[in-house]
């Protein structure tokens, strides 16, 4: 195993979820799930938070990278499996103070990709800086403005939206 590998090992394993709890508490999270009920009274899209304090030894085995953990998540979470396959996975990996903004296919035919990777590159200070809750809210707000501009709630909808995806972030 190279150094490099090692030395990603021991900081993956250094990090659990008392340690996701600590850096994002109860009240943390429960204005991140009341940011997501929000966004999502505005737009047809769904918005689902996963947060990891480290990846599986699996993962990290092969040298796997956070994205491909996202995606990994993306398909579990069944964000893909959205009514307008507008979804969108908004994915924080703490060992390595990582984003990831995966999009379903609906809203990744709107969005180029290097607009996904300068949103992500504009909320790594906030991450760097152990802000993860701001960092957060920044993801949040800037799918938010996507979605409104791509999938917005039918003015006169006069039933209650159908919530498709929970709310709470998922922390693991």
């Amino acid at each position: 195993m190279a150094r490099l590998s090692i030395k990603r090992l021991i900081r993956h394993r250094l990090w659990d979820e008392d340690d996701a709890r600590r850096v994002l508490p109860a009240e943390a999270l429960a204005r991140l799930q009341q940011r997501v009920a929000d966004s999502e009274a505005r737009h047809n899209g769904e918005i689902r938070i996963c947060v990891e304090a480290s990846l599986p030894l699996s993962y990290l085995w092969r040298d796997a990278s956070a994205r491909e953990r996202a995606v990994t998540m993306f398909a579990k979470l069944r964000v893909w499996d959205t009514e307008h396959n507008n979804g969108v996975l908004i994915y924080l990996l703490l060992a390595e103070r990582r984003i990831e903004l995966i999009a379903d296919r609906a809203l990744s035919r709107c969005v180029a990709a290097e607009h996904w990777q300068a949103l992500v590159d504009a909320m790594g200070a906030a991450f760097r800086a152990g802000h993860f809750e701001q960092g957060l809210i920044e993801a949040i707000d800037a799918v938010d403005a996507l979605l409104v501009a791509h999938f917005p709630r039918d003015a006169g909808a006069t039933a209650p939206r159908l919530n498709e995806l929970p709310d709470a972030p998922l922390l693991r």
